[in-house]
């Protein structure tokens, strides 16, 4: 696979639309079961407010992963993400309903590399919180 988006097309300063991320307690469920982490306070409500949360949140890794996400979207390769990093700054919580939470997240180009290279600047937010801060990801394109 090749990224999709070409580096002459992109300008510094350009938006990326924001995309949302809905997620259920299911979501953190199967995600428990694909990475390992099975730590109560990402699906056992009863325990979660025992520890002092308001409910059950979602795992940081996989917040970090939905911006991860919506870059491999926006550039058609996932090969194509060579750096990414964040910060958690917010909880992702999820009541146990049929909405669930929403993470939305956007980006900005922040930088035009040499070798077509390109910085994207993540903003990830659910409801008022912003979930990742120092969000960015360096990205080879086409």
């Amino acid at each position: 696979m090749a990224a999709t988006v070409k580096y002459d097309e992109v300008e510094v300063g350009q938006e990326l639309p924001a995309t949302d991320y809905q997620v259920r307690r299911l979501n953190l469920v199967m995600y428990a079961g694909a990475s390992g982490d099975f730590n109560q306070i990402h699906w056992n409500e009863r325990f979660a407010k025992t520890v002092g949360l308001p409910d059950v949140i979602a795992h940081g890794m996989f917040t970090m992963a939905q911006g991860g996400r919506f870059v491999t979207d926006w550039v058609g390769d996932p090969a194509a993400v060579i750096d990414y990093g964040v910060r958690f700054s917010s909880m992702v919580i999820v009541p146990d309903d049929d909405q669930g939470a929403t993470i939305t997240v956007s980006g900005v180009i922040e930088e035009k590399l040499e070798d077509k290279k390109v910085v994207v600047g993540l903003t990830a937010k659910s409801g008022d919180a912003r979930v990742l801060s120092k969000a960015r990801a360096v990205v080879q394109l086409s």
